[in-house]
C-alpha cells in the first residue's frame, strides 16, 4: 500500500465555525465547500480535514448523529512556544497550557467551537547518552 495523503473527517454541528477556526488559527485553506461540508488543506505535510454537518445523509445512518468527540487532532510543529504565543495573542482558546511530558513531548491544546481538540506538539531534544 502507498498512502498518498491523509484526511481526517470530523462530524460537527457547525461546519462553518470549525472551518473558520482551523483557517484563522491553524492556517488551513478551503479546498472545497458546500452546505454542511468543507474540505480543508494546508501547503505542508499536515493532515487534510473534512468537516461534515452532523445528520447529513451522505453518512451511513448509524454515523449521522455522531459528533467528533474523544479524539485529538495532533499536529507536530516547529517552535512550539512561538506558536502558543501567536495563538494566545490572536485570542485562540488555549484549553491546556504549554507543558512538557517526562517522555520528551512538549505540547499544548486548543479547542474549536464544536469541541474538537487540537494539540500542537514538539519533541524535546533527546538527552545526551554520555
Amino acid at each position: 500500500m502507498n498512502v498518498s495523503a491523509s484526511t481526517l473527517s470530523l462530524t460537527v454541528d457547525d461546519v462553518d465555525a470549525s472551518r473558520d477556526f482551523l483557517c484563522a488559527h491553524l492556517g488551513y485553506q478551503v479546498a472545497m465547500a458546500d452546505d454542511g461540508f468543507a474540505s480543508l488543506t494546508r501547503g505542508d505535510a499536515a493532515v487534510d480535514v473534512v468537516l461534515l454537518r452532523r445528520g447529513t445523509e451522505v453518512l451511513p445512518p448509524e454515523q449521522r448523529d455522531q459528533r467528533a468527540a474523544g479524539l485529538i487532532l495532533a499536529l507536530t510543529v516547529t517552535d512550539l512556544a512561538a506558536e502558543e504565543a501567536r495563538l494566545r495573542a490572536a485570542g485562540a482558546p488555549i484549553t491546556m497550557p504549554l507543558r512538557e511530558e517526562p517522555w520528551g513531548e512538549r505540547l499544548f491544546q486548543l479547542t474549536d467551537p464544536n469541541g474538537v481538540v487540537v494539540q500542537l506538539v514538539e519533541w524535546a531534544a533527546a538527552p545526551d547518552a554520555s
